[in-house]
């Protein structure tokens, strides 16, 4: 078996079980055992368990960042040509709409979904500072754009905002097919299209309301 399956087997279990179980109470044992691997292979392929952890944010998210970061860039393009600020809404689809897409992109996303979530609510500070270090970039990337398409809004306001959009997608992600609240005679859930529209709208509003 080739190294190259070995290491892709032992970053998919410990995605997993990261996920699952968190990462200080996932043992490089568990992996290993579930990867059909050793523990030689994971000091060989990555060298310790943290490595091993930014090793499953980086195989996600650089590819992600890199469709986004690309997306946010021609949008930014587009409002030049035109001698115009940047739409609100182009900014956003840039950035929510191949984020929502990751999710039905293979089967270990949402494993990785529920990892980040983790990441931003366990009070250890580990598994969120490896996640925070790879996107605050693109965050940044992301607000000088907004500010550059709301200029009457104070940063500090725009930042909050920023912040109130990113906990929306984040709910949005980790809820789509079984959200929290169930109504009675609910109509059927939205498609992953449609999903995207409405979070948009609602969070486009949010962020050009008026101070």
């Amino acid at each position: 078996m080739s190294q190259t399956d070995t290491k892709t087997r032992i970053l998919d279990a410990a995605e997993h079980l990261f996920a699952s179980d968190g990462f200080h109470s996932t043992s490089l044992r568990a992996i290993t055992s579930q990867a059909q691997a050793n523990l030689a292979a994971v000091n060989y392929h990555f060298g310790s368990k943290g490595a091993l952890l930014q090793a499953v944010f980086e195989r996600r998210l650089l590819p992600l960042n890199q469709i986004r970061r690309e997306l946010l860039e021609q949008a930014l393009s587009n409002a030049r040509q035109q001698n115009t600020a940047p739409r609100t809404v182009d900014l956003l689809r840039a950035f929510i709409e191949p984020t929502l897409a990751f999710r039905q992109s293979e089967p270990g996303a949402r494993d990785f979904i529920t990892l980040v979530g983790r990441a931003l609510v366990e009070p250890d500070p580990t598994v969120r500072d490896c996640f925070t270090a790879l996107v605050t970039p693109l965050f940044q990337q992301l607000m000088a754009a907004l500010r550059l398409a709301l200029p009457q809004i104070p940063p500090g306001i725009l930042q909050t905002r920023l912040q109130f959009t990113l906990g929306a997608m984040g709910h949005t992600m980790c809820m789509i097919g079984r959200p929290p609240l169930q109504f009675p005679d609910a109509p059927q859930p939205p498609s992953s299209a449609e999903l995207v529209e409405l979070l948009i709208r609602f969070v486009s509003s949010g962020l050009e309301a008026p101070c």
